[in-house]
């Protein structure tokens, strides 16, 4: 359909739309027109992605001095349906409006392990592997002695595209991965280089956060990107972790250990070239004298990480002279990797600033500041000097190098962190020191000072008035959305006690308690023992999984439970967990059923969809809080305190009641059609659609934890859903059940839809 908001022509792929997705078009539009940042939270299913591009595509049409839309997402499989959404979208305008005008270039962007072609190369099992294979095979000094020797190999891929692939744009048109690697086995181009070009000349770019938030990448991928562009970053829920990863670094013995062979083997390289190739090692000493800007037009296969902290004026200025003789370079690494060696061999746990710590460094070891500030370039300028393709062999001094331009480059902010070990293994030492990013705003800073507007959108947000104390930014516009729903299906239940009255928590002083145990056993086969299909439950942790399955078996109800469903578990072999979901969705569909066990923060919560009979009912196992005794989390935590005036408190629920939320609503992302509305009839099967969810802890009921979850979870958690028993629970899932069993009325389930008159008529009252 196509309608106007405010002056606006937004063209929308589908006959019907939801009044949501209307209602988050406009304060979308007022975000755009403001300029300005926005935050907007609406529910998990209800259309989002194709809201977001057809409003932002239909708004850079109308405004052709808007650069591009970059859409940030978490994961792979997420990028593919951003672009199966936007090819919809993009026949469907050209379709109104002509090919002429609607001519859009839009394109994925990842790593070379996602869209590498060669035969050998692309066989690599681990990113890193592929990444060092590709540079063996195209760094220019490999190409330029292959020129005169032809034993050397080189990739075939790249050299036609920069023959040809370079020159010539890609055709209009949405392109996915695996187009980019269709047309490159075409045309004998490299998908990943073309689309490293193509992408300023995109009108849309999808790729992963990594590539705006992590100054490594987005130095290299994204610097060209201009200020008039719009920046969107869906399922933004952990933004501010995505943040804080990006900017932190953990050293252990093996890592020095590496380095120290890095370094050896340098200096031996270094030697070599002084008896063969001098000269090249004095022309780098003048560049350094220079400045490491130009590292920045170094040839696409030479120049693979930037700067880690994105400080053009470090890069303009000269070079210490300390370190700008490679030899010299080399012997201060040694002195810094001896002096981690030392800070590592402690007994007792460690906590200091960057400030303090950096000090003590220049007086025992003689590491100037200044110096520490410019090793990562510094290592990668003589990485290319050296002419290094192995780039995978040097991991560990690549890591030791960031830890030293970060410590070295920041005086808040950072907290380093010694610890001789893991406090809940005590007995094993495992000494690590870690450099602890405690402000998520550093890392995204730029990308709000860069960029003309920005979006932070995800379904569970709440509560929502936290994020911009966290990221430490102004929204102009700042929104959540409810729900429109024809009938009651979702049906979320807290449920404070089992059957026997005892109540039920995962607190450290009650998950070991048998009774607590047995309650949650029994619930879960009451549960599936009542409700068909899929069942999937989340724990805390791993390591509360495995106990309390273990206590489950030793009491006799895993196999109760077995009797009734097939039982599948996550583990943290992401082989195993995927092979595992496979055989849970085959139980499903088969009739038989099937329960998944799996952890509030592990890789099913966070990127794995469940749909229709897949995910009938979730249970989440207690409130899964961090580990509250972590050094680094106490560090945040005062930091958040004493820096942005967020409590304790505050912060660790919101972090525990979002992350249960967030698995939770895992498994209803296609409760209501992701495609919103492809044809009335299909929109009507997927309202008929249902599900259920238990949050088991008694803490649940405190008002501080139920606050936190979303308007529209809130607005169906009835108050007699509230402090159950697990006697209770069964009676109400087997009411909702039957209901949910009744067919839809067909016209009251249009009712929650707009069609283009409905439109129109808005349009037309007065007060709209």
């Amino acid at each position: 359909m196509k309608f106007v908001i405010e002056g606006l022509t937004v063209y929308f792929p589908y006959e019907f739309i939801y009044r949501e997705q209307y209602a988050y078009m406009v304060e979308l539009k007022h975000a755009l027109d403001a300029r300005g940042h926005c935050l907007l939270e609406m529910p998990t299913g209800t259309g989002k992605t194709i809201t977001l591009l057809s409003l932002i595509t239909s708004y850079q049409l109308a405004n052709p001095s808007l650069a591009k839309l970059i859409y940030c997402t978490r994961t792979v499989h997420e990028m593919e349906k951003v672009l199966d959404e936007l090819r919809r979208l993009h026949l469907y305008q050209e379709k109104e409006i002509g090919s002429s005008r609607a001519k859009i270039l839009a394109l994925g962007l990842s790593s070379r392990k996602n869209l590498c072609i060669h035969p050998v190369v692309s066989g690599e099992t681990s990113r890193e592997s592929v990444d060092a294979g590709c540079r063996k095979l195209t760094a220019s000094w490999v190409r330029a002695a292959a020129e005169t020797n032809l034993d050397i190999e080189t990739c075939s891929f790249y050299q036609g595209y920069e023959k040809q692939g370079s020159e010539q744009p890609l055709p209009p048109g949405v392109y996915t991965l695996h187009d980019l690697r269709v047309y490159g086995r075409q045309r004998g181009w490299c998908p990943y280089f073309l689309a490293r070009q193509m992408i300023q000349f995109a009108n849309v770019v999808v790729y992963n956060y990594q590539y705006l938030l992590d100054p490594k990448v987005s130095g290299i991928i994204s610097k060209e990107m201009q200020k008039e562009c719009i920046v969107v970053f869906d399922e933004a829920h952990n933004i501010d972790n995505v943040c804080i990863e990006a900017l932190s670094v953990n050293l252990r013995q093996n890592n020095l250990d590496g380095a120290s062979r890095n370094i050896h083997k340098l200096n031996q390289i270094i030697s070599r070239f002084k008896e063969t190739d001098a000269n090249r090692l004095r022309q780098e000493y003048n560049r350094l004298v220079e400045g490491l800007a130009q590292q920045g037009n170094l040839h696409g296969s030479d120049n693979w990480l930037a700067n880690p902290v994105l400080p053009e004026d470090i890069l303009r200025e000269a070079v210490p002279g300390n370190i700008r003789r490679a030899e010299h370079f080399v012997a201060f690494l040694q002195r810094a990797v001896q002096y981690l060696r030392e800070r590592l061999d402690t007994d007792t746990v460690v906590k200091e600033g960057p400030v303090s710590f950096t000090t003590t460094m220049s007086t025992a070891a003689g590491l100037d500041q200044k110096a520490l500030k410019f090793c990562y370039d510094r290592l990668h300028s003589l990485l290319l000097t050296l002419e290094v393709t192995e780039i995978d062999e040097f991991l560990h001094v690549q890591t030791v190098c960031n830890f030293l331009t970060l410590v070295g480059t920041y005086t808040r902010g950072f907290s380093i962190i010694i610890e001789p070990y893991d406090e809940r293994m005590p007995h094993i030492p495992d000494p690590v020191l870690q450099l602890s990013c405690l402000d998520a705003s550093l890392a995204i800073k730029p990308v709000f000072d860069r960029f003309q507007s920005v979006v932070i959108t995800s379904g569970t947000l709440s509560p929502i008035d936290l994020y911009p104390r966290l990221l430490n930014f102004n929204p102009v516009i700042i929104h959540s959305f409810t729900m429109t729903l024809t009938r009651d299906c979702l049906c979320p239940m807290i449920l404070a006690r089992g059957s026997d009255q005892l109540p039920v928590s995962s607190k450290f002083d009650m998950r070991s308690d048998p009774g607590v145990v047995r309650n949650y056993g029994r619930l879960l086969l009451e549960m599936v023992a009542t409700v068909p299909d899929g069942v999937v439950c989340f724990f805390v942790s791993y390591s509360y999984m495995d106990g309390i399955i273990n206590s489950w078996n030793e009491m006799g109800i895993l196999q109760e439970v077995m009797q009734h469903k097939l039982v599948f578990i996550e583990t943290q072999d992401y082989v195993e967990t995927t092979l595992a979901l496979e055989n849970f969705r085959q139980a499903c569909d088969c009739g038989r059923g099937a329960v998944f066990f799996s952890v509030a923060r592990g890789k099913v919560a966070e990127g794995i969809d469940f749909d229709r009979h897949y995910g009938r009912l979730v249970i989440m196992f207690g409130v899964p809080f961090q580990y509250t005794l972590s050094k680094i989390l106490n560090a945040r935590l005062e930091y958040l305190r004493d820096t942005f005036q967020i409590k304790e408190g505050d912060f660790l629920t919101f972090d525990a009641v979002a992350s249960s939320l967030r698995s939770v609503l895992r498994l209803f992302v296609y409760l209501y059609q992701r495609q919103a509305a492809q044809c009335v009839g299909r929109v009507i099967r997927s309202k008929a659609d249902y599900g259920m969810m238990i949050f088991a802890d008694k803490r649940y009921n405190l008002p501080n934890k139920r606050n936190k979850l979303p308007q529209w979870i809130q607005s169906q958690l009835r108050e007699e859903h509230l402090n159950l028993s697990t006697d209770m629970a069964v009676h109400i899932a087997r009411e909702f059940l039957r209901r949910m069993a009744q067919p839809s009325d067909p016209q009251v389930s249009k009712s929650t839809l707009l069609s283009q008159e409905d439109l129109e008529k808005m349009a037309a009252m007065p007060n709209f």
